[in-house]
């Protein structure tokens, strides 16, 4: 029972500092010496009781942040796959987040490339690739191009 509550603590200071999905807030507990008997599952439930733990605020959060940095929808979609968060609960939070994808696509492409739209094919792959990089689907790209 002690590991249990020291899991718990740890958890706590975790989730005060920044949100986290379960398979992360799992990840970190169990490398913790004194995780080794703890059902994490079971403490994850816990805090999502006491609403200490959220994978929807999680999700929320992390869509904004990710947008603000200027990511797409592609990149932002395969981190919360990575970080363990449900599909469903992924496309939700997209379409709530009420995001223009093509207006912040060229947002990222004048604020790196200048205002001028690219003459020529070599450097309109270049820019492309720049934001395929940055997580922005093959149609948004077409249509900032088109």
């Amino acid at each position: 029972m002690e590991n249990y509550t020291r899991c718990y603590q740890t958890a706590i200071g975790l989730l005060a500092r920044r949100e986290h999905s379960r398979l992360e807030l799992i990840n970190k507990i169990r490398r913790k010496s004194f995780s080794e008997n703890v059902d994490l599952i079971s403490l994850c439930h816990d805090l999502e009781e006491s609403n200490y733990l959220s994978e929807a605020r999680f999700t929320e959060m992390f869509v904004r942040s990710r947008v603000s940095r200027g990511q797409g929808k592609v990149k932002i979609s395969y981190e919360l796959r990575q970080r363990g968060v449900d599909e469903a609960l992924i496309d939700s939070a997209l379409l709530d987040a009420g995001v223009d994808w093509l207006l912040l696509a060229k947002e990222q492409r004048e604020k790196r490339f200048g205002l001028k739209k690219p003459k020529d094919y070599k450097e309109r792959a270049r820019q492309s690739r720049f934001l395929a990089g940055r997580g922005f689907s093959g149609e948004i790209i077409y249509l900032l191009f088109s």
